[in-house]
């Protein structure tokens, strides 16, 4: 059963590496947007499950082994996590190296077993929906980290121009996170991904399918666009008892 879940964006800029020497002081923004994935990280450790899933876009549904690797040479960024010859997506190597600056996932005495999921970018809403109902009965506590961003349009047009779609779409899912609403996230069309250049939606929705038959309450820790990109960090936790 879902106990637990957070929501993180997977640029490469997250990694200090990927950023030179602006490392030691990045842009603002940038820098919002990693602590609020640590502190969603964290809390999905604090939430004492039995199995931490990370979820995120791929060429295919495929699930990997815990220590399975991943890249960013392909963006020209000079880091592997993992070891061996590094398989993983985007999503899933930015995923594995947030549950490694957390100290989770590195093997006995660091924390619950992890699953590494990859859904296909292209899958439909139901087949998400499915996905993230199997994944949410792996264990008696599942945590899921669903990697993804929001729209990428903005990053496309004109510097400065207004995107009214991207915009409306962004601010659709950031409302849907931060009041954990399940439904809402099941809803989301896919056909949009191409035209607004949307990363997440897929693993979003596996999230939805993990949550379905869950009451839980949200809190969207961070919206930031620092490069035209939309991305969203949430965190969703059971109800607390009054």
């Amino acid at each position: 059963m879902l106990t637990a879940a957070a929501v993180c964006p997977h640029p490469p800029l997250l990694i200090p590496a990927a950023i030179g020497a602006a490392a030691s002081d990045p842009p603002p923004a940038l820098r919002a947007v990693r602590d609020a994935c640590d502190a969603a990280v964290h809390a999905l450790a604090a939430a004492g499950p039995d199995l931490i899933a990370v979820v995120g876009g791929g060429p295919a549904e495929r699930e990997y082994d815990a220590t399975a690797a991943g890249s960013l040479a392909g963006f020209g960024v000079p880091v592997t996590v993992g070891e061996g010859e590094p398989v993983l997506p985007l999503s899933l190597t930015v995923g594995r190296w947030l549950l490694a600056r957390a100290e989770l996932g590195a093997g006995p005495g660091h924390g619950p077993p992890v699953l590494l999921q990859a859904v296909d970018q292209r899958a439909s809403a139901d087949d998400c929906l499915k996905l993230g109902a199997a994944i949410a009965e792996r264990a008696p506590r599942v945590a899921l980290l669903a990697m993804g961003d929001a729209s990428a349009r903005r990053a496309r047009d004109t510097e400065g121009a207004p995107d009214r779609l991207a915009r409306e779409y962004d601010e659709e899912v950031a409302e849907a996170l931060a009041a954990a609403d399940a439904r809402r996230l099941g809803r989301l069309d896919p056909a949009l991904d191409a035209e607004l250049l949307v990363a997440g939606r897929a693993a979003w929705q596996v999230l939805a399918g993990a949550a379905a038959s869950t009451r839980m309450s949200g809190r969207l820790r961070c919206m930031a666009s620092p490069y035209g990109v939309t991305y969203l960090v949430a965190s969703w936790e059971e109800p607390r008892a009054d």
